[in-house]
């Protein structure tokens, strides 16, 4: 949502040419060349409800509207995707996302160059919109089911990721230029405001798919459980909306043919200037005020100057990745820590992936306050808060954002479940029998740990921590209830939770070991499973899969997972009879045991006992780190587009551009290689990048402190101090002292 926001600049946008081609080289005759009759007059292109806006742009603002509503959409469930779909572990899902987020900044390098070089804007956009389509596809076909395994699911899935970075990254340089390319100079105020307007667009789709496409994740259930296939297939569907609203328009546009890649050519002349330098490194042969100055020999003056122009841009540009490295974690770690948070905030239920809809909400808000209140006080105080110092204080924030958000991560693992260590084991017990019992194990160190009697159908609310003398052990137990003594010998393995379950046998007791669930119920889920008390079989019908068996006679079913809500009335069926049975709220993260203990004219009668505690910490508690992160991104990322480009040649424009995007993507690579060689707890990692980002804030202020703005002046009349003697455009050298 941020790469884009630059375009609303006119500066950026050198869309017309003050001679075309076959003014440049028209051919020359000397034979004299009769007058020709002069040509119609050119009839101008329709325009929107009579304004100078022609109606071409109204099908590049929808085209664009659709294909962020396709990137943002498919990009808002990706984390969790890779977690529950094809269980991937923290590290690598997250690795793996900022590895495509990083191929989609890029690839906009090999846009631009096809479109400039090679195929011109507009069959750029079509063609690569197609290959975008294709990804789409591919991508949905890897999130369904029944289709092939893990290892097929995995292949589609990165196929289709790498076709839509190609897609995305591809047209991302071309569809705003190719708007500015649809006006006339003297109407450049209108398309200064059509800026603007596509910037809306930008943020309206992304708003509104980051929204949508977690509720067509996690509200509509397909094949038994999320449906990852309508998340991934909706967006695919707008962006093919995307592909034909864009051709729609094609007899209406100005389609000016390729100019040459300005990126290309600046890339060859530093290069040129290196390797001559390099050439030349003779004491006798004379040095240049500039190390540009030694490409001289090839390049124009123009040039030259205007490259100089851009590496002293490019220089402020070495520690902006860092700040990017914190800014793209909103959709992969904050995303994971939102999923151990509680989403109901009273009002409304909000899904996990649903938290990222606040950063283009409170960036179409906090745009505005800052240009027409706080920069407004700011000035009137006095205080010169120049562009880098904006710059500055957003880094400041987004180091801010990650301490809040270290500090919320410790609040959740204060509220987490814990596991138990090597050579351990947590035991819970559950008395189904009439009468309180005492449970003993056996054992020197374990002996003096379960005395205390418990009653019958107690809620205990804690496990007891069993030492083992190795990984797999039997444990001898020791029961006592009423005047009865039983001993019980159970088999147990190391880091694992136990429930030994204590009921009736005829006269005398038994006890049964149940293992329980290994993990807390992800994404917002809820894990049940039943204990039938009763002499007969059990049905239990919680969802559209098949229902849920449960033995007689103590019997334990295995763990279904259910999305969090209200269960008032599930369908229970036992031989020839049908039963309903509230389950009440099944809340986030929670792990529920049942106890089917009679039959009453009522109906089943339960007994509920919560294993593993629901999700306590509210979701609302990220809100402060999104806004400082929000705040920190419109200081940071608008006003470093501006500053570049105030600071850019007018013909620098594209590569800037070009090297604004890479560093986001370098960004993105920092990020995954913290996560998967940090090896660092998660709080401790948002502390990292926090102090990371502070240090480079530091290095950044010292660059910023000793840059010396460049006046509209000097960027387009260089004073001649700046280079040697010259003549036309080629420097006056001593050829025999240079080695070219």
């Amino acid at each position: 949502m941020l790469e884009e926001r630059g375009s609303k600049e006119p500066a950026m946008n050198p869309f017309q040419k003050k001679e075309s081609k076959e003014t440049l080289f028209s051919p020359v005759s000397t034979e004299e060349v009769l007058p020709r009759p002069p040509s119609p007059p050119k009839k101008p292109p329709p325009k929107i409800f009579g304004s100078s806006y022609p109606l071409s742009i109204a099908f590049i603002v929808v085209n664009e509207f659709c294909e962020r509503f396709s990137y943002y959409g498919m990009k808002a469930v990706l984390t969790l995707y890779f977690l529950y779909f094809l269980h991937w572990n923290e590290d690598t899902s997250t690795s793996v996302y900022h590895a495509f987020s990083s191929l989609c900044y890029f690839t906009p390098i090999l846009g631009a160059a096809i479109a400039d070089s090679w195929l011109g804007k507009f069959k750029t956009i079509i063609y690569l919109s197609l290959v975008y389509v294709l990804g789409h596809i591919f991508k949905s076909l890897g999130a369904i089911p029944i289709l092939g395994g893990k290892m097929l699911h995995t292949i589609l899935s990165l196929v289709g990721l790498s076709l839509i970075a190609l897609g995305t990254g591809g047209i991302k340089p071309c569809v705003a230029a190719f708007g500015g390319d649809q006006f006339e100079e003297k109407h450049a105020e209108a398309r200064t405001r059509y800026f603007s307007v596509f910037y809306l667009s930008i943020n309206a789709g992304s708003l509104i798919s980051t929204f949508i496409t977690p509720m067509l994740r996690g509200d509509v259930k397909c094949f038994g459980e999320d449906c990852y296939a309508l998340a991934f297939g909706v967006p695919g569907l707008l962006m093919v909306v995307a592909l034909v609203v864009f051709a729609m328009g094609s007899k209406m546009y100005r389609k000016p043919p390729p100019e040459g890649n300005i990126v290309a050519r600046v890339s060859k002349c530093i290069w040129f200037a290196v390797c001559n330098r390099f050439r030349n490194r003779s004491r006798d042969v004379p040095k240049r005020p500039h190390w540009l100055d030694w490409a001289a020999e090839k390049y124009p003056k123009p040039l030259i100057m205007d490259v100089k122009a851009l590496t002293r841009i490019l220089f402020l540009y070495i520690p902006l990745p860092m700040f990017w490295a914190l800014l793209d974690q909103q959709g992969s770690r904050w995303t994971l820590q939102a999923n151990k948070m509680n989403g109901d905030l009273g009002f409304f239920v909000l899904q996990p992936d649903q938290m990222q809809v606040l950063n283009p909400f409170l960036v179409l808000i906090f745009i505005p306050l800052f240009d027409l209140v706080i920069y407004r006080l700011i000035s009137k105080l006095r205080i010169n808060f120049s562009s880098l110092r904006k710059m500055a204080v957003g880094m400041i924030l987004a180091c801010l954002a990650f301490a809040v958000a270290a500090l919320v991560e410790i609040k959740i693992n204060e509220m987490t479940h814990h596991r138990p260590a090597s050579q351990e084991i947590f035991l819970q017990v559950l008395n189904l029998a009439d009468g309180e019992i005492k449970v003993t194990v056996l054992g020197s160190r374990n002996n003096s740990l379960l005395v205390e009697s418990i009653n019958s159908f107690q809620n205990t609310t804690h496990y007891s921590k069993l030492h083992l003398e190795t990984k797999v052990q039997d444990l001898h137990f020791h029961l006592k209830h009423n005047n009865l003594s039983v001993h019980n010998k159970h088999s147990v393995e190391e880091k694992n939770c136990y429930h030994l379950v204590v009921h009736a046998d005829g006269e005398s007791i038994s006890s049964v070991l149940v293992k329980d669930i290994e993990i807390k119920p992800a994404n917002g889920m809820t894990a049940i499973r039943f204990i039938n008390a009763l002499h007969k079989d059990i049905n239990i019908s919680l969802d559209a899969d098949a229902p849920l068996s449960v033995g007689k006679d103590y019997g334990v079913s295995a763990y279904r997972t259910v999305p969090r809500g209200e269960y008032p009335a599930v369908h229970c069926k036992m031989e020839d009879r049908d039963f309903s049975l509230d389950l009440g709220l099944l809340n986030f993260g929670s792990t529920y045991l049942f106890v089917i203990t009679n039959i009453t004219s009522q109906g089943l009668q339960t007994w509920k006992t919560e294993e593993i505690p629901a999700n306590k910490l509210s979701i609302a508690w990220q809100l402060p780190q999104y806004i400082l992160v929000t705040a920190a991104e419109v200081m940071f990322s608008v006003t470093g587009l501006e500053f570049s480009y105030s600071q850019a040649p007018s013909s620098m424009k594209s590569v800037l551009q070009a090297a604004w995007l890479l560093t986001v993507a370098v960004g993105n690579i920092i990020v995954l290689i913290v996560a998967q060689f940090s090896g660092l707890v998660q709080w401790a990692e948002f502390i990292l990048f926090s102090c990371l980002l502070l240090v480079v804030c530091l290095i950044f202020s010292i660059m910023g402190y000793y840059y010396v703005p460049l006046t509209s002046k000097g960027i387009q009349e260089p004073t001649d101090k700046q280079v040697p003697q010259t003549q036309g455009n080629t420097i006056n050298l001593e050829t025999k002292n240079t080695r070219l």
